[in-house]
């Protein structure tokens, strides 16, 4: 496996926010990780990113602890997007691209920025600041700051978060084309269950910190007798609490 995730746990003081996981993607595929607010999808992408310390457990990318990569050499191969981290709102689209491009160490940088804007349709308000842009213009960006340094391994966290149907259907589309084009790995973190379905080779669910289901859509929909991910996700969401 590509990513292996093993016995990955992190608490704080007296809570769990992550609890013994484990699991693992295949190079080139898609995994989806849902669960409701709170379940330790963003604390488990956080510690995969680097950005928290697990408690205890193992990140594994071909084989290698990720605690053992030179600084240079992961952020090279990774990157991420999230609507719920907010690029430096004082500066323009262009200096936020140029900002991160020197960062992962993008050599014709500028050849760079032009061809993922045009990708990603932001060169007509490439001048603006930011903090100025709307939901649909952030996230456009922030994908496109994911995907300056051509990342093999893509962690996103609900891209297509307050977006307008028309936005999110190309939001989308970007990242499925992206990806098979760029032979790209990519764990995704969502609450859009059609988005899910139309992106993830397999799929884990997570609750109060632990997987409780894992597997593809169709399987998991099947093994729980629901008719769509949707109803699935209410089902294991509400446990115990389940009206239906």
């Amino acid at each position: 496996m590509f990513i292996q995730i093993k016995n990955l746990s992190k608490k704080y003081k007296d809570t769990v926010a992550v609890n013994n996981i484990n699991f693992s993607i295949e190079k080139n595929k898609t995994l989806g990780l849902l669960g409701p607010n709170g379940c330790g999808k963003t604390t488990s992408i956080g510690m995969m990113l680097g950005l928290i310390k697990p408690t205890s457990g193992e990140i594994l990318i071909d084989n290698k602890n990720i605690d053992s990569f030179k600084r240079d050499e992961i952020l090279s191969r990774i990157n991420f997007a999230s609507p719920y981290i907010e690029l430096p709102k004082k500066l323009t689209v262009r200096q936020n691209l140029e900002v991160y491009g020197r960062l992962y160490g993008i050599k014709d940088l500028k050849g760079r920025i032009e061809e993922i804007s045009e990708d990603l349709d932001i060169k007509n308000f490439f001048s603006r600041k930011t903090g100025e842009l709307s939901s649909g213009q952030k996230n456009r960006v922030s994908l496109a700051k994911s995907l300056i340094n051509k990342p093999e391994i893509l962690f996103l966290d609900e891209p297509t978060a307050s977006l307008d149907p028309d936005i999110g259907d190309f939001v989308r589309t970007y990242i499925q084309k992206y990806r098979s084009k760029n032979q790209v790995t990519v764990l995704l973190a969502s609450h859009n269950m059609n988005e899910v379905e139309k992106l993830c080779d397999s799929i884990i669910m997570m609750k109060n910190g632990e997987i409780i289901d894992r597997g593809t859509c169709k399987e998991i929909i099947k093994k729980h007798g629901r008719n769509n991910l949707e109803e699935t996700f209410l089902k294991l969401a509400r446990g115990k609490n389940e009206s239906r």
